[in-house]
Formats: structure tokens, sequence, C-alpha cells
């Protein structure tokens, strides 16, 4: 009998170790699943794991020009004083060669998928006779002076949202400018925008006026 339940003690106490192995292992597992989990959690919530581009790097300094900036487009005023008239003209009626599949030029000219374009700088907007306009084009108003063409010309539906014209623009001021000259010659004849003068550099003096004398240089008193 003694024998008998030594061999049985002695087979709890395995059996105990065992189980309490098996208890410290599932714990282990456990810890490192938990902390596998909580990993993956805040590398979502937190963006650890795809680290974000910023819109803008480093911080904005006023005054300085970004390295891939181009230079500046010039304005309508000063692309229509980059030629004479003549040729300005010429170059116009050049390009509106884009434009003569759906428009007719001359006075009294009929209208076609776009209205007759006789007379139209200067002259109100939307307002030939027998085209039926958008009502958007409509409700603009007005009268087409060189900034209205060119706004018109460069991007026809940015200008004017919910219009029926389908050209897609002139990206070049140049382009517009010209066009813009061809039609102004063909009825309205607009006097042309002066280009605003060039800001002397520093130290320099300004250039006269035109019609004006520059003043004589002071000389001190003897």
């Amino acid at each position: 009998m003694t024998q008998d339940n030594s061999s049985q003690d002695n087979a709890a106490g395995q059996t105990g170790g065992g189980d309490l192995f098996n208890t410290a292992a599932g714990w282990v597992l456990f810890a490192g699943v938990v902390g596998l989990g909580l990993s993956i959690l805040s590398g979502k919530y937190f963006h650890g794991d795809k680290p974000e581009r910023p819109e803008k790097l480093g911080y904005v300094i006023e005054g300085v020009v970004e390295e891939n900036a181009g230079p500046a487009e010039m304005s309508m005023a000063e692309a229509l004083n980059t030629m004479p008239a003549a040729e300005l003209i010429a170059a116009g009626e050049k390009a509106y060669s884009k434009c003569q599949s759906c428009h007719t030029i001359d006075a009294g000219g009929a209208n076609g998928i776009g209205p007759n374009l006789g007379g139209v700088m200067g002259g109100p907007v939307a307002a030939k006779g027998g085209f039926a306009y958008s009502a958007e084009l409509k409700a603009m108003g007005g009268t087409w002076d060189w900034d209205k063409m060119d706004a018109w010309l460069k991007n026809p539906k940015a200008y004017v949202s919910g219009t029926k014209m389908s050209f897609a623009g002139l990206s070049k001021v140049e382009d517009r400018a010209a066009i813009a000259a061809y039609l102004n010659s063909k009825g309205a004849n607009l006097p042309m925008p002066v280009a605003a003068a060039a800001a002397p550099a520093e130290g320099e003096a300004a250039a006269p006026a035109a019609g004006e004398t520059p003043a004589a240089a002071e000389t001190p008193a003897p």
C-alpha cells in the first residue's frame, strides 16, 4: 500500500508540473499575441507604417521665388504692344483659322455653329441676333473689351461655366492678343491699351513720359 501511494504521489507531482508549464507557456503566448496586436493597431492609427509626405516641405519664406517657377505671363496690354498693329492683325488673321470652322467674321455674316463675330469687339456680350446663347453667357452682360476677350479666349468654359462653346482655349497670351486685334479690326477698332512702363531698377532714373523732356541736371552753385 505504501508503494502504491508513493507512485500515485509521483504521478500527481508530474501532472502538476506539466500543468504549471503549460499555464506559463500559455500566458507567454497570450502576451505575445497582445503585443503584436497593439503594435499593428498603433501603426494603423498613427500611420507609422506608412509615413506620409507633407503637402509643403519646410517653411514658406516670403519674397523667395520657387526654383521651378517660370517667368510670369505678360499682360494682354503688353502682348498687344509687342509688335506694330498691322503685323499683330496679320498674325491674328492667320491664327483665326482655328475659329473659322464655327464663326464667320465679316459684318452681316451668317451665324454658324457659333455666332458671327463681325464687330464683336466693343459690342455687347451675347447680342448677335438669331443665335441661341447659353443663359450663363447672357447673364455675364457688359461689352467685349480687351481683358474680357483675353479671359474668354484663354478658357471659355472656365470663364463662363455652362457656355456652349467647346473650344479648349489658347494658352499663349500672344495668340490671344493677335486674334483679339484681328477681331477688333473687323468693326469696332477699340483703342489699343497702353502697357504699363516697367519700374526702373534701383539707382536708375524713371524714363520720362511721352511728350516730356528730361529735366536738366542741377549743378552745384559756384
